[in-house]
């Protein structure tokens, strides 16, 4: 693919332009209590209802949802930095599709959402169009200064945000930023894809994993735990679905355009802390729907 062929060349570009020690506030010691707080905050703004929502620990961040009443996500915690607050956004987002889908569809098997891209589209849609914008941050980042005054008393808005944008090289796919995430992603479904055809052994796979991840993070990988191991996904059985991550990152600024046609003062809502308008938009023109239409005719009618 182009996003492949151009990968060495994005990788050195982060590389060239990423300076971990400007952000050194950035790495805490952030106490968790103080992240459970802020992570239920932010999913109770987007709309959540914890008569419906649950928000528990887990080793690898997912949303499940059995009912329309009843959905679970899960998160972690690191109090090395705050990784928390985005996998808060990522989860909620995946949980207020499956919420949103009309009553009129409950108990039938139209009831969820229409497809993975679909709900990627949503998660990344919240964790990093919402999420990392300035905006967002203008509402929400005098909550981060008063939980954690010690690292973010005397940091700025602005220098904040730069930070939580910056393009920076990492081992780790659900924590990297929006310029190496599709690299993270390139290198599970090239690997997959050798898999299936049984050009690679399972066997193999951590050396195929580390050398390749050198090859396009120009990063040495420490150990099989934030190598090849990190993902559950392959020891679920979900084969071919990384890509949807990437589908989804795409989809989510084609719908959320829409929705800034339709919302022209959406940025200042969010500025309000109101997501109110975005979720109700949102829930009319996608999450509703659950699964009466294909993929590709419920992204036509919304965007």
């Amino acid at each position: 693919t182009i996003f492949a062929v151009l990968a060495p060349e994005i990788s050195a570009l982060v590389g060239e332009h990423a300076d971990g020690e400007e952000d050194d506030f950035m790495r805490g010691p952030f106490p968790i209590p103080a992240q459970e707080a802020l992570s239920r905050e932010l999913i109770e703004r987007f709309g959540a209802s914890w008569d419906a929502f649950r928000l528990d620990l887990t080793v690898h961040p997912f949303a499940v949802p059995f009912g329309l009443g009843d959905i679970r996500l899960t998160t972690r915690y690191s109090e090395d930095d705050l990784h928390s607050l985005f996998t808060a956004m990522h989860e909620c987002g995946h949980g207020l599709y499956e919420y949103g889908v009309s009553p009129s569809l409950d108990r039938t098997p139209l009831c969820e959402g229409v497809s993975s891209a679909l709900h990627e589209s949503q998660s990344r849609l919240w964790e990093n169009v919402v999420g990392r914008s300035l905006p967002f941050w203008r509402w929400f980042y005098p909550r981060v200064q008063e939980a954690f005054p010690e690292q973010f008393a005397d940091v700025s808005l602005e220098r904040f945000h730069r930070a939580v944008n910056r393009a920076q090289r990492g081992f780790v796919r659900v924590d990297a930023d929006e310029t190496t995430y599709g690299l993270h992603v390139i290198l599970r479904f090239e690997l997959e894809q050798e898999l299936i055809a049984e050009r690679l052994a399972v066997a193999d796979l951590p050396e195929a994993w580390n050398a390749r991840f050198q090859e396009l993070m120009g990063l040495d990988v420490p150990n099989d735990r934030l190598g090849v191991l990190q993902d559950s996904h392959w020891s679920g059985g979900s084969f071919g679905y990384f890509p949807t991550y990437l589908l989804g990152s795409v989809l989510s600024v084609q719908i959320w355009e829409k929705a800034r046609e339709a919302l022209p003062d959406v940025d200042d809502q969010i500025e309000r802390g109101d997501f109110a308008g975005l979720g109700r938009w949102l829930r009319e023109n996608v999450y509703a729907h659950g699964r009466k239409f294909t993929p590709a005719e419920t992204i036509d009618r919304v965007v």
